[in-house]
């Protein structure tokens, strides 16, 4: 006789937050796909209590459709009962009832709290439901221990021990998206505006928030302002009006207090704003409230959600009754299991230290990014008034900018965040507009040459601008001539170079760091922060541009599903940009639940596209006429020289025989996207803060000490986010180990164990992978008839 299957449950908790269903979704298809049986508690702890039908199992079509809803489809609900022994004494009996010793919840830390209680109790619930004759000893002794693991779903991302909980960043999307509303009529009215958002001990969302719109000021609950801080914010917003601002944003988090606890309203700041004896601006106050939890999930917390359930059903799976209570974390991009209470108790610990005035140790419990970020907002706001940050005449570096390649998301806040931070060092930070080609032939024009001095007015409203304002161009240095550019950047005077740009910037770099032997002015330091929707630049896991791709290829689909849901039985064959690297077909199919994903990596072969086309019929013919029964394939652009896009959907369409339809679509340049995603915004203020202190270190005029410059590998580098740390990589070693040349990508991709989730959740069934394709004289061989395959 087999075995009874294992049943997991699934349950969301606490405050609802965009990306829940997503992680409902890959648990339930996770847990099937393991050989389990699926449940769902539904409304929360109070479901677990309620028991009959808030318990329900779970098949495969129904999270159909799940990762576009926002909120939290099976529900949540505050309970009571569950807080009480007996309350929790009843949810063990539903549970054991319905067979289930394993929970995943996804919630805040309020949530998972209860859950550990739940779980640290649990043998003696059992013993207790047993001596009490509720059950028989039989039916308990298969359940005789609670196997959990937690997700954290929470808008305030305030839970320590990961970078981001899931909703966070959609939250913090909906809320810098009504502040570059906002900031359209303040400029218009010359306004001020006290916009105040979610966080009562987590200021996150208000700091990034900040960072990504270019606020004036913003007040946290981790860090209030000094004693004089009415003096200091009329300070700062009166040098950015002399400077000819016409707009002011304060942003202020709901918990936000003084240094001896008193609370800070927006009223206070819009009194103080408005005095006719003081700055007298014509205010006003936005409260965003629950707006900041609406709407569908962006495509990095539909990602996260999918990747962290998946993660959670292994876990839950390989635990013992030893294994103590996990949470799954992120930290910059890796996924990991931490101990649950561990975190919890770090949390509590920031809200303690708050209560206790010790705010240091607050912001010191917070993890790298919140206190990096706040670093960096303060750099670029305070900017012009701290003269203590301003180095010595001697160490002052002319640094230029430039954009090689195509615009990507960030691009600007790059460049404004880099050009803040010079300011407020000393450093002249100099303009290269147009790229190498800009460069080499228009630097002299008049009367505007592309080498000019930024204007701070025009950058300073960059931050939430999509493309590149200074240009870019896809030419490299040896195109336009390096002798050329050599002496261009001797004539200049440059003193270091700050490169934003793809896998054309990459090589730029890689081109000028060869050509110092010949050319000394090329001796100066040179850093490249990645830029590009494609995601493929060696030394890096991320780009800025690629988040922003995401999020336009996710609500694309979503809308292409839609329309392929309404008539039921079609699929279409969507187009992916991303050069010779799928990240963005494979990321996009994890947000959009793609049936398959098409990738070079990979490549297609008509094995593989007959699997797929018999496994799409017979998912038509099981088809009872549910709703949202659409399919969608992407395709990355060069993920086949024959099968395109176009050729695929025929194909389909053919082999249906008029009991399906086909389509296929380009979404082209949509994918580069209009106003950057806030997650690009903050990244690329962060980033490039590090760029440029980085190259401080070398100082001026570094041709004088050209050779000890050469020597140094950290002379060119390339920053990145590389698994948990965020790195500076030596140009030599990443294009001598790391670089696939002639696909214009890494040799690894870290991304490439994602493409199995898709699949999985997909229920894309097993397919034969493409044969690998014979090269050079072999190949030539082979068609000869002179070597067997």
């Amino acid at each position: 006789m087999a075995a009874p299957k294992k049943k997991i449950a699934v349950m969301t908790s606490g405050g609802d937050s965009p990306g829940m269903n997503g992680v409902v979704r890959a648990v339930v298809r996770m847990a099937i796909h393991m050989g389990c049986d699926a449940y769902c508690v539904y409304e929360g702890y109070e479901g677990l209590v309620e028991g009959g039908k808030f318990i329900r199992k779970m098949e495969w079509n129904d999270v159909r459709g799940y990762l576009s809803e926002g909120g939290t489809l099976i529900g949540t609900a505050r309970c009571m009962a569950f807080y009480e022994r007996p309350g929790r004494l009843t949810a063990a009996k539903n549970m054991i009832l319905n067979g289930i010793d394993a929970l995943i919840i996804c919630g805040g830390d309020g949530s998972l709290t209860g859950a550990d209680k739940f779980r640290a109790e649990w043998p003696s619930l059992v013993e207790e439901l047993v001596s009490t004759g509720q059950l028989k000893k039989e039916q308990v002794d298969p359940y005789r221990h609670l196997n959990l693991v937690g997700l954290v779903g929470s808008i305030d991302n305030d839970l320590s021990g990961t970078d981001a909980t899931i909703g966070a960043y959609s939250a913090l999307a909906r809320v810098c998206e009504m502040v570059d509303y906002i900031e359209a009529t303040a400029s218009s009215h010359s306004r001020a505006f006290v916009i105040e958002v979610m966080g009562r001990h987590c200021g996150w969302l208000a700091l990034m928030a900040g960072v990504a719109t270019g606020a004036d000021f913003i007040f946290i609950p981790e860090k209030p302002r000094e004693d004089n801080w009415k003096e200091e914010m009329c300070q700062i917003i009166r040098k950015h009006r002399d400077w000819g601002k016409r707009k002011t944003i304060v942003i202020v988090a709901e918990g936000a207090r003084d240094r001896y606890g008193g609370k800070i309203t927006p009223t206070m700041i819009k009194d103080l704003l408005a005095d006719k004896d003081g700055l007298a601006l014509d205010t006003r106050i936005t409260t965003l409230g629950h707006v900041q939890r609406g709407g569908t999930a962006v495509a990095y917390d539909r990602m996260l959600a999918t990747l962290q359930g998946v993660e959670a059903v292994r876990a839950v799976l390989e635990a013992t009754p030893e294994t103590e209570t996990c949470f799954i974390a992120i930290t910059e991009n890796k996924i990991a299991r931490k101990p649950l209470m561990a975190a919890v108790q770090e949390t509590k610990e920031v809200a303690k230290a708050i209560e206790a005035q010790d705010f240091d140790k607050a912001m010191g419990l917070r993890d790298t990014e919140f206190s990096d970020q706040y670093k960096s907002y303060m750099m670029t706001t305070t900017m012009g008034l701290d003269e203590d940050i301003h180095l010595d005449e001697s160490k002052r570096m002319r640094i230029g900018f430039i954009n090689v390649g195509a615009p990507a998301g960030g691009m600007n806040a790059a460049i404004r965040a880099g050009v803040a931070y010079c300011r407020s060092r000393g450093h002249e930070p100099v303009a290269i507009h147009n790229g190498f080609a800009g460069f080499a032939r228009h630097h002299g024009d008049k009367p505007l040459g592309a080498v000019r001095s930024f204007d701070w007015l025009e950058v300073d409203g960059w931050a939430s601008k999509g493309g590149s304002e200074i240009g870019t161009n896809r030419e490299l240095p040896e195109e336009s001539g390096m002798e050329h550019i050599a002496n261009l950047i001797g004539l200049y005077k440059f003193d270091a170079l700050f490169l934003i740009g793809g896998f054309e910037a990459f090589h730029a770099v890689s081109q000028l760091r060869k050509a110092r032997d010949k050319y000394p002015t090329l001796c100066i330091p040179m850093t490249l922060l990645p830029a590009t929707i494609s995601n493929n630049v060696p030394g890096t896991e991320y780009s800025l541009g690629s988040d922003t791709c995401l999020n336009e290829l996710v609500a694309y689909c979503d809308k292409i599903k839609q329309s392929a849901s309404a008539t039921r039985r079609r699929v279409f064959v969507i187009e992916t940009q991303g050069g010779r690297s799928g990240y963005i077909a494979v990321m996009a199919g994890l947000g959009v639940g793609a049936s398959a994903v098409y990738i070079p990596e990979e490549g297609i072969s008509l094995e593989m596209l007959n699997a797929d086309v018999t496994h799409l019929k017979q998912v038509f013919r099981k088809d009872k006429g549910q709703s949202r029964a659409g399919r969608l394939i992407l395709v990355n652009e060069k993920a086949s020289r024959v099968y395109s896009a176009k050729l695929i959907a025929d194909i389909i369409r053919e082999e249906a025989h008029d009991r399906f339809e086909s389509r296929d679509s380009i979404p082209g340049h949509v994918q580069q996207g209009g106003v950057p995603s806030a997650m690009d915004r903050c990244r690329a203020i962060r980033l490039a803060i590090k760029c440029i202190q980085h190259l401080e270190t070398f100082g001026p005029k570094s041709q004088g000490h050209a050779e000890k410059l050469v020597e140094d590998p950290f002379s060119s580098t390339v920053i990145g986010i590389k698994g948990a740390d965020v790195v500076f990589s030596p140009m030599a070693q990443v294009e001598e180990r790391e670089t696939d040349w002639k696909n214009r990508r890494a040799n690894s991709a870290h991304w490439l164990g994602d493409k199995e989730v898709v699949d999985v959740l997909g229920g894309r069934q097993q397919y034969p992978s493409p044969e690998p394709g014979l090269k050079g004289l072999v190949a030539k061989d082979a068609k000869r008839g002179l070597i067997s395959d």
